[in-house]
């Protein structure tokens, strides 16, 4: 297994080169994004976060002042801005009441770190673990529907797998390396979005070879 989903790797490394994931000024730019990109295409996510700096309130103190509504109508442009906005400010305050620095926070023991995200109401395991990665630079494996698609199609899961069983699959058989687990992840969703769609497009993907 080991030796399959390096072989999905390096061809796709070689196919599409490094991705630069994930985008952001700073960590705590990039786990907002991490919760607004729910349901949502990246550059609909960016003009939002356009509109909190542009309303000088990208940190957690100034976030956490802002009405509700206030902060739902910044997060318009990102779509379901009740919800996220909802979300968000779930996240904030888990982060205000653990010492309010995210990079401090994140740098705790892993295990716990997740477990106490995945218990803020509104957070899944993809936002977390996206959380976790991006901004946290912590090594645990970001799954997503291109993941499931892509590991289904080549026989690696089952149909039915959960996200912890997909996640496990990848820390369970590579190193745990924070680089290689970012890398990784941005080049299954750049499968995903240009080649294993619903309708796959197999006939041009590098890991065409590949399949069963």
């Amino acid at each position: 297994m080991r030796g399959r989903l390096l072989a999905i790797y390096h061809r796709l490394y070689a196919a599409f080169g490094a991705q630069h994931w994930w985008p952001g000024e700073t960590p705590f730019e990039v786990a907002v994004g991490a919760v607004l990109t729910q349901n949502t295409a990246w550059r609909n996510v960016e003009r939002a976060i356009a509109n909190l700096k542009g309303a000088g309130c990208l940190e957690l103190a100034p976030l956490l002042a802002l009405p509700e509504a206030r902060l739902a109508e910044l997060l318009r442009p990102a779509g379901y801005f009740n919800v996220k906005a909802r979300r968000l400010r779930n996240l904030l305050v888990h982060l205000r009441d653990h010492g309010g620095e995210l990079t401090t926070y994140l740098a705790g023991d892993l295990g716990r770190r997740r477990e106490e995200l995945l218990a803020v109401n509104g957070l899944g395991p993809e936002t977390v673990d996206s959380i976790l990665l991006y901004a946290g630079n912590r090594p645990t494996f970001v799954c997503d529907a291109y993941t499931r698609r892509l590991l289904t199609r080549h026989g690696l899961i089952g149909e039915g797998a959960s996200y912890e069983a997909m996640r496990a699959l990848f820390m369970d058989h590579l190193p745990a390396d924070v680089a290689l687990y970012n890398e990784y992840h941005a080049l299954i969703v750049r499968t995903g979005y240009h080649h294993c769609k619903p309708q796959p497009r197999c006939a041009a993907c590098p890991l065409a070879p590949l399949l069963p």
